[in-house]
């Protein structure tokens, strides 16, 4: 095939033929190939059991996907201590069918949970050259999602709230802080609402005191809790003034790993202004003299309007935080 052309052309040609099969294999083969990702997160203090939280991100669901919401319903036998839910749940006008199918089995499981754009917004068919301009922005024709149904659902669940707000539970004998941010995507992030809600928290917490994390004798670091920050989209200002109100853990998703990535050299966007290098797994997060772990999740999921993956399978993460050493 293809022997009587020049040599340019049998080129061209092989390229083609080599860009519709990896086409093929992301959109037929990958998108849907389920991984789950397991880290170990060294923040609790000595002596404290570990505590197994499992990170949902970017489930982008439509009612039809049951092969995904069996995958994740079937994430309920590894009976996680805690969810963290970071987002763009909603794929599809009717996609809560899917996400009631998907996290039903994990009522009854504390969980926390952010809102991403997608809970708020429909796909739209977008240039997915636009993204190497820099983040996507706002798309005026796109159809509003019924969130408070979402929101809803997740309340049945047991599910926290932190669209700038912030919280506390205690998980297998650790008081664990949390405070998140609405999408920053969006632009819907108040970092200083989140900064009153965190003194409101804390003036009313056993726990807090003076200074934060507690000083008091537990620990080489002193800590009695550990400080988790939530937010759907990695933003460096969001993740910056998280680290300092002293999160310790940062879990965010939003990026889909990248979603079309370079095997060796991994993400080519990140649909934020986060470092392309940061844009999945587990990382430290410096700013200034502070640091905290990072973790952003590479999603479940596709928009409907750009099924495809490549070098990036869809992901959920097992996290277990252990003390430190």
């Amino acid at each position: 095939m293809g022997r009587g052309l020049p040599p340019v052309a049998r080129i061209a040609l092989a390229i083609g033929a080599a860009g519709a099969a990896a086409f093929a294999y992301g959109s037929l083969v990958e998108r849907r190939r389920y991984t789950l990702r397991r880290v170990d997160v060294p923040v609790l203090p000595p002596g404290a059991e570990p505590i197994r939280v499992l990170h949902l991100s970017d489930l982008h669901m439509a009612p039809w996907q049951r092969d995904k919401q069996e995958w994740i319903a079937a994430l309920a036998r590894l009976q996680p201590d805690l969810v963290i839910d970071t987002g763009d749940n909603l794929g599809h006008r009717r996609g809560l069918e899917g996400v009631r199918r998907a996290l039903e089995p994990f009522r009854g499981v504390p969980g926390v949970f952010v809102n991403g754009s997608n809970d708020y917004f429909g796909p739209v068919l977008k240039n997915p050259f636009g993204y190497f301009g820099g983040p996507s922005g706002r798309v005026a024709r796109a159809e509003r999602l019924d969130i408070g149904a979402l929101h809803r659902f997740f309340d049945g669940l047991g599910w926290i709230d932190l669209d700038n707000a912030a919280a506390s539970l205690e998980v297998r004998g650790t008081h664990l802080e949390f405070f998140g941010v609405d999408d920053p995507h969006r632009g819907y992030d108040r970092l200083e609402v989140v900064a009153a809600a965190i003194d409101d928290l804390r003036a009313d917490d056993p726990y807090g005191d003076e200074t934060w994390p507690d000083p008091a004798d537990s620990g080489p670091h002193g800590r009695r809790s550990v400080t988790i920050g939530v937010a759907h989209a990695p933003y460096r200002r969001v993740l910056n003034s998280f680290v300092n109100h002293g999160a310790q853990l940062l879990v965010a998703g939003h990026t889909h790993g990248g979603q079309v990535c370079v095997p060796g050299f991994g993400a080519l966007v990140t649909n934020c202004d986060i470092p392309r290098e940061q844009a999945s797994g587990l990382s430290i997060w410096r700013h200034g003299l502070r640091t905290a772990f990072l973790n952003v999740s590479a999603g479940l999921g596709t928009s409907i309007t750009a099924p495809v993956r490549f070098a990036c399978p869809p992901e959920a993460t097992l996290m277990t935080l252990v003390p430190t050493p």
